[in-house]
């Protein structure tokens, strides 16, 4: 079973979408298999992180931000890409430095996380986009 999430999100940071993935498992019908995930855009990624403490979600984002900052960032002179903006090159580092697909096996019908993990969508752009993320559930 294949299908496709639309994840709006306001800004950059991690935005969980879990609950949409186990919707998609539970109505694929597959008791135990796999669960593929593939967002298919270069300035995002996707994690499985922490979903209890939300410090988590801002920490990674902040450490992030420091890593690669904007482009008008005195730091970052060496950028050629300015064309859509100070964070679109910087979203396209952060974005090859991290995931953009995932895999999860799936137990009893659901994706098998631990007690606090969630999945997220990280959003590298400072301003809200639509993005699209595959599901792929396979036995």
């Amino acid at each position: 079973m294949q299908d496709v999430l639309v994840i709006r999100t306001p800004g950059a940071g991690l935005h969980e979408f879990t609950g949409s993935v186990e919707r998609i498992v539970r109505a694929s019908g597959i008791r135990q298999g796999l669960v593929t995930l593939f967002v298919q855009h270069t300035s995002c990624s996707l994690c499985v992180q922490e979903n209890a403490d939300p410090d988590v979600r801002r920490d990674l984002d902040a450490f992030f931000r420091r890593l690669v900052p904007d482009t008008d960032d005195p730091s970052m002179h060496w950028v050629s890409h300015r064309s859509e903006g100070p964070d679109d090159m910087p979203a396209h580092i952060k974005s090859a430095l991290t995931a953009v697909s995932l895999s999860i096996p799936v137990a009893d019908g659901r994706p098998a996380l631990g007690t606090w993990q969630g999945i997220y969508l990280f959003e590298h752009r400072s301003g809200p986009h639509t993005r699209r993320v595959v599901v792929h559930v396979s036995p």
